[in-house]
């Protein structure tokens, strides 16, 4: 996972998206926007021209939803379990072996290390394919036994919701676009991919590797643009069943508000503002680094990052220094080169957005322990780099600890033995967000206390990572609505039907 890449296949890589636009996958065929336009797609670490690339309108999606219903009331809807089971593994096996070429998008186009695109982006994108697989011969009816008067015969089909507009993020875009399409197609329904504007590249090229395993024309339509355009097109589309959608809160609300045109069943995984609790009980040798690469992977850019530390005043001191050592100690810069743990941020947006906060919580009164600058200079020129950041002295109301920042940026607080498991949810459950939280405790009582009161989808005890194909992934409160991965992610692409026969 840590092996140089190959600087052959970048080359090649570079020169194909120098010759012309990127088109974007419709009904089967490669197209251009109606329009004719293109949006460029940038490299974080340089701020050079990676690719221009096809910019979708409302045509461009009216055609591509077209496109799934046909299929999906045409030759899909007559594919067995088994042949769709198939198809996905066969998707797996060419993303298996396409792995280092799509790691290299991915890095170029994300800004992630090399080596994170492969363990994460590709190896992930894998295993949701795989395990969605096994789904598709999985999913059954019921029979019920009713009290109405008479002999009746009553049963309950779940079938397939439909054509479902699927949008993903710019921080994972590979591995995000799996986790959507890989359980609507295992559950029979069609898809329209939109990736994010900013990281389209990983996605288009999964396109490419659909067609190549067989997929039937207008199952896999995949339209890149805009959110403002396409996104928001495909939102209120009234021809899809269901849209999908992760990124932000502000902008999960405005989906809400476009599926109004039809009532169409709306899945959201949103924003997130975790916390992580460390007691005086704690491993520190696995609790410290958690905390620091929970907040710096991916320079931060994770829905779940644990942007929030709690930590007991009889450790905090030691916690905090070795939380500050690893944010001064891990390299930032290129994400080609091996040896580099943390890259860009995705955009001069996002820069932007970052150092806006942290100024904010200068302001506000919080205190800087470590980074807070933007890097420049040598190794960093054109690109969007900024320092792994750790603030303490923060309050509740201050932007920098209330709202999600979406970068390396840590509010580190105390607590006491006066805090009970009660006052230290409370404290966790502050913001209006509820996705993630960590423990980090050799009391297990303790541990399963708190993961009881703390409003959040998904929590972890003595470990990082926990995310996993067979787990519901989603929040409480602003952090989303329904569940992504394991049954509820398949039975979410499900609708029911009850059907009584008189006999």
């Amino acid at each position: 996972m840590n092996a140089p890449y190959n600087p052959g296949l970048l080359e090649q890589l570079r020169m194909r998206y120098a010759k012309a636009p990127v088109k974007m996958l419709i009904g089967g065929e490669w197209v251009e926007a109606a329009s004719g336009e293109t949006f460029e797609t940038l490299n974080p670490s340089t701020g050079e021209l990676i690719a221009n690339v096809a910019s979708a309108g409302e045509a461009d999606v009216d055609r591509a939803v077209a496109a799934a219903r046909a299929a999906f009331e045409g030759a899909w809807s007559k594919v067995k379990p088994t042949e769709r089971a198939n198809l996905l593994l066969k998707l797996a096996d060419l993303v298996e072996a396409n792995a280092e070429e799509l790691a290299l998008l991915e890095t170029l186009d994300v800004g992630r290390p090399i080596q994170f695109s492969r363990m994460i982006d590709v190896a992930g994108a894998v295993g949701q394919l795989r395990y969605n697989a096994g789904w598709a011969t999985k999913i059954y009816g019921e029979t019920a036994e009713i009290s109405a008067p008479g002999e009746w015969l009553s049963y309950v089909l779940r079938e397939p919701v439909g054509v479902c507009a699927q949008i993903v993020p710019w921080n994972f875009p590979l591995v995000m676009a799996m986790g959507k399409l890989a359980p609507a197609i295992a559950a029979g329904c069609t898809v329209v991919l939109k990736p994010a504007e900013q990281t389209p590249l990983s996605t288009l090229r999964l396109g490419e590797l659909a067609l190549e395993a067989g997929f039937p024309e207008g199952v896999i339509n995949i339209v890149s643009g805009y959110g403002r355009t396409a996104g928001a097109a495909l939102a209120a589309h009234r021809d899809v069943d269901k849209v999908s959608f992760t990124g932000s809160t502000v902008t999960g609300k405005a989906i809400i508000e476009a599926s109004k045109t039809n009532f169409k069943r709306v899945q959201l995984e949103l924003g997130g503002k975790s916390p992580t609790y460390i007691f005086a009980d704690a491993d520190l040798s696995k609790a410290i680094p958690a905390a620091a690469m929970g907040i710096f992977f991916n320079a931060g850019q994770v829905c779940a990052a644990g942007s929030r530390l709690f930590v007991h005043e009889k450790v905090a001191d030691a916690v905090l220094e070795g939380v500050v050592n690893m944010a001064k100690g891990m390299k930032v810069g290129q994400t080609l080169d091996a040896s580099t743990m943390i890259g860009p941020l995705v955009s001069s947006t996002q820069l932007d957005r970052v150092t806006g906060y942290i100024e904010s919580g200068r302001q506000e009164g919080a205190s800087v322990l470590a980074g807070g600058e933007r890097l420049s200079g040598e190794g960093y020129e054109g690109g969007y780099f900024v320092q792994p950041t750790v603030l303490v002295d923060t309050k509740p109301d201050m932007r920098v600890r209330a709202e999600e920042i979406f970068g390396p940026v840590l509010c580190a607080m105390r607590f006491s033995d006066d805090d009970d498991v009660t006052a230290l949810a409370a404290r966790g459950n502050e913001t209006e967000f509820g996705l993630s939280a960590s423990i980090y405790t050799q009391n297990i009582s303790t541990a399963h206390k708190l993961a009881r009161r703390l409003k959040a989808g998904t929590i972890r005890i003595n470990g990082s990572g926990g995310v996993d194909p067979a787990l519901p992934l989603g929040g409480f409160k602003a952090s989303g609505w329904g569940r992504e991965n394991g049954k509820a992610g398949i039975e979410a692409y499900t609708e029911l039907k009850a059907v009584s026969v008189a006999l």
